[in-house]
């Protein structure tokens, strides 16, 4: 099966690439949320977050911080927005961390989904499930 992103680590595939490592890329998104919106994906195939082993967890946080300064530096955006996807909302089926350039009044506004309200007791539950699987 292909994989759009490994092309382009590959060089298969043109990208305007901003930065990389021995262990990421980083690239402009061919249809940005907004111009400057940057993609970084781990040069080995992993599909999600889960799948990103532990010795490349600091340099993936790293990377990430240094991106976001950069949009801000480089490009005078006032913050950043900076998601990963798993799964669900997945374009591309390997892992990639959005770095999105934000300033006040660019249009978008806050989380790009609708937000919901817990019923009573339903937090506490939530919370309850959730701590229970954390240890």
């Amino acid at each position: 099966m292909s994989c759009v992103f490994c092309d382009v680590v590959a060089g298969d595939l043109s990208a305007e690439v901003v930065f990389e490592d021995d262990g990421f890329l980083a690239f402009l998104d061919h249809r940005p949320v907004q111009k400057g919106h940057i993609l970084m994906v781990p040069r080995q195939h992993l599909e999600t977050l889960l799948d990103l082993p532990p010795d490349l967890h600091g340099r993936f946080v790293a990377n990430a911080q240094r991106l976001a300064a950069a949009v801000v530096d480089g490009l005078g955006a006032q913050g950043s927005f900076v998601a990963v996807n798993n799964v669900v909302s997945q374009s591309v089926p390997h892992l990639h961390l959005h770095v999105v350039p934000r300033s006040r009044g660019d249009g978008l506004k806050g989380f790009f989904w609708p937000r919901h309200k817990y019923a009573a007791g339903e937090q506490q539950e939530y919370a309850d499930r959730l701590r229970a699987v954390l240890g």
